[in-house]
């Protein structure tokens, strides 16, 4: 097939690229910038926010399938129909942030009610509607998949409490972190190489069309035992230190809000759906193993902070250890 990728260049839209080309598929990534492509694959420069342009060009191009990885919003959903209408299959990337930060089962499957809150998880949630309204008026084939926290070396390994990656170094240097409450949020992380699998492995099947997949592994671990695994993959002991959601809100915590929005609460998705529907979505790569190999990207390309020219953690702990002393 000749699929289109609208972005193709990110966290995980490289690994489905390569994951399409094993499959013989010829891949066309569409991006407004210059940033090399995967090997083998196409790219055609294009802005999909110039409307016309976008979907003038993509229907020229006559795909027998896409995938959208950069669809924000309703106006983003409606031009991409407009745009790839003739195609076999669409794939909308979403997320399960769309269910909310507010759960009334676990695992949350694809049935459970959505009450998406802060713009990105409600322009999401919009989005999927109008994929979905199209799949309904005119058969439109979306295929909606949604992440949790999908993880790999152009993202780095994030933390509970902030979107910062000095906590590694703190790790290493024997320092302690924080965590958010007593650490023991539940979550899912999954790696892109497993999750480009669901990506390939829903296209060229009918059953998939119109359907909603959660993207998830198996599972679930704790925010705690995630960063203690860090620890053990690092050779130091992590030191955990827990505080409160409602103290860290006051403690001004740079880039806190990933913290305050989604990973301070329990995140438990169920997968069998997907499991089902695509066989080859079978995740092999273990939290451990991707967790080391994503550190050992980071080294070499020396993303990893100093932590000694950092304060701000220090003087939380500092100042809750006085409070409890």
């Amino acid at each position: 097939m000749r699929i289109a990728i609208v972005g193709g260049t990110g966290n995980i839209s490289q690994p489905i690229v390569r994951r399409l080309q094993e499959k013989g598929h010829a891949v066309t990534c569409v991006n407004r910038g210059s940033r090399p492509v995967e090997d083998g694959a196409r790219l055609l420069q294009v802005d999909r926010q110039d409307r016309d342009r976008f979907e003038q060009a993509m229907q020229a191009e006559q795909f027998d399938a896409a995938i959208d990885m950069i669809c924000f919003n309703a106006e983003d959903a409606a031009s991409s129909v407009r745009a790839f209408r003739g195609v076999g299959w669409f794939v909308q990337t979403s997320t399960v942030n769309t269910y909310g930060p507010r759960s009334d089962y676990f695992p949350v499957d694809e049935s459970h009610p959505l009450r998406p809150e802060g713009d990105y998880a409600v322009n999401k949630a919009a989005a999927d509607d109008v994929f979905l309204a199209a799949w309904h008026t005119e058969k439109f084939p979306v295929v909606i998949l949604k992440p949790s926290t999908t993880y790999g070396p152009r993202q780095g390994m994030l933390r509970q409490v902030a979107w910062d990656f000095s906590w590694i170094d703190r790790i290493r240097k024997g320092k302690p972190i924080l965590v958010c409450g007593d650490g023991n949020a539940l979550h899912q992380h999954l790696h892109v190489e497993d999750i480009a699998a669901a990506f390939a492995g829903v296209i060229g099947q009918e059953q998939t069309k119109g359907q909603i997949y959660n993207a998830v592994n198996r599972g679930f671990t704790t925010w705690a035992d995630y960063h203690l695994l860090a620890g053990k993959i690092l050779g130091r002991e992590a030191q955990l230190v827990g505080v409160p959601l409602a103290e860290l809100r006051r403690c001004q915590i740079p880039k806190f809000d990933i913290c305050d929005t989604w990973f301070s609460g329990h995140r438990y998705y169920a997968s069998e759906k997907l499991f089902r529907a695509v066989p080859e979505f079978q995740p092999r790569i273990t939290l451990e193993q991707g967790m080391a190999r994503v550190f050992e990207a980071m080294d070499r390309a020396m993303r990893i902070p100093n932590s000694d020219e950092l304060s701000w953690e220090d003087d939380i702990i500092l100042a809750t250890r006085s409070f409890k002393a």
